[in-house]
């Protein structure tokens, strides 16, 4: 009987995978580390133009500050009465959904000893201003579908990259939000 253990993961993809399986062991073993809170500040700035910080976030039992404050910037294009200064709020939803699902394929690509040569991911969502313009009740404010087409490549067969992509989607959080909702409550500060 063979009693050596396997030699962890290397590296792979700019994953550090034997953090990230040391990570998935050490929260399997104290859930109360999961627990997280991402933060955003957004300021309006003028007409349709709002700016958002995210400078720090809760998780692992403790407050973290990133190693610089992101910005980003919302805006609508003229054709929809604004000056364009940024991509619109439900484009950086799509960007969303887009670097979760390729956070997802990293890591777990990595995990499975498989080197990654090409993820690209092209998002499309269908939305019916009718909604949000308040023209009609029938329609929803939101985009109606998205349409997530996933290009990759790499050192594994056609089956294994393609169950990469199905566990990505179904871990990814922002996937869940977009499909399952969450509660949302808004309030005015006094």
């Amino acid at each position: 009987m063979n009693t050596q253990a396997k030699p962890p993961r290397p590296p792979l993809n700019g994953v550090d995978t034997p953090s990230l399986l040391g990570t998935i062991n050490v929260v399997a073993g104290a859930p109360d580390l999961a627990k997280f809170k991402f933060r955003s500040v957004t300021e309006w700035q003028t007409g349709t133009y709002a700016k958002s910080t995210i400078s720090s976030f809760y998780g692992a039992g403790g407050d973290h500050e990133h190693k610089k404050a992101y910005t980003f910037d919302s805006d609508h294009p003229a054709v929809l009465c604004g000056e364009d200064n940024g991509v619109t709020p439900v484009e950086h939803l799509l960007h969303a959904l887009g670097g979760c699902l390729l956070a997802g394929i990293g890591n777990i690509s990595a995990a499975r000893g498989v080197k990654l040569s090409k993820v690209i991911a092209k998002i499309e969502g269908d939305l019916d201003l009718q909604g949000l313009l308040g023209i009609s009740d029938e329609v929803r404010n939101g985009y109606q579908s998205i349409d997530v087409k996933i290009s990759i490549e790499g050192d594994a067969p056609r089956e294994k990259l393609e169950a990469i992509v199905e566990q990505s989607r179904a871990r990814s959080a922002v996937f869940d939000v977009l499909t399952n909702g969450v509660p949302v409550n808004v309030s005015v500060a006094a």
